[in-house]
């Protein structure tokens, strides 16, 4: 049997019991595996310890998944403090992977942070207040809900022509969860906008730098993917990337 491709998923610092440990959500990395038909590896964000031009090369691409922490303000040009929780070291490790991926020409993928951090990495701006502003429509569930419930919070966003997810669902638009209090504020240049919410909000977007492929979404396409079909489908284009059939 051929070895399947290898992901590389980035981990976060997160507090267990007293200590710091480098965690994955199961989720990200059980449909990854699942629906891209892949093996994974988690990359732990300690960049005083490792470089990320020291793995990517030995991977078949890089994930960057969703997480409770914001990327901190500093990192896109604002001079406010933000609203934690932060995690300084994975904005370290995903600006090195960014950088390092594209190089590489491996294909770069990412959910919700992931999304956010790469528009930020190369060069855009995030807005955080996709769930208070009454022009927008309220892209996070109300306080109160339960976990699930807030993962069941949904709306509509239109597919752009001729785009990677246009293509792939071969319809106009698709129906997502969403999950997030911050969003895209100036798109970076470079990034082709694959889908929009009916404010106008971006949600997800893709390029093709150094011509590998590169694709983020702002919603969570991991969470209780066995039992939707669309968010199979991200994950099968995901498992096309890692084989160079995208």
């Amino acid at each position: 049997m051929s070895q399947r491709p290898v992901l590389g998923i980035i981990a976060c610092n997160r507090i267990v019991g007293t200590e710091v440990a480098q965690t994955v959500i199961n989720r990200y990395a059980t449909a990854a595996m699942r629906h891209a038909d892949c093996a994974a590896l988690i990359i732990p964000s300690l960049p005083e310890y490792m470089r990320a031009s020291e793995i990517v090369g030995r991977l078949d691409g890089v994930l960057l998944t969703g997480t409770p922490s914001n990327v901190e303000p500093a990192l896109y040009g604002d001079a406010s403090e933000g609203e934690g929780p932060f995690d300084p070291d994975r904005d370290r490790m995903m600006t090195e992977l960014v950088e390092a991926v594209i190089a590489a020409r491996r294909p770069l993928f990412g959910i919700c942070r992931g999304f956010q951090e790469i528009n930020v990495a190369l060069g855009g701006t995030l807005r955080r207040d996709t769930s208070a502003n009454d022009e927008l429509l309220h892209h996070h569930a109300p306080d109160g809900v339960s976990f699930d419930g807030m993962f069941d919070h949904r709306h509509p966003v239109d597919l752009v022509a001729g785009g990677m997810l246009a293509s792939a669902y071969d319809r106009p638009s698709l129906d997502v969860n969403s999950v997030h209090f911050q969003g895209v504020g100036e798109l970076a240049d470079g990034l082709r906008v694959e889908a929009r919410a009916a404010d106008g909000l971006v949600e997800a977007f893709s390029a093709r730098p150094n011509g590998a492929p590169l694709l983020a979404v702002q919603w969570h396409p991991e969470w209780a993917t066995d039992d939707d079909s669309d968010s199979q489908a991200y994950f099968r284009l995901l498992g096309r990337a890692l084989r160079g059939a995208l």
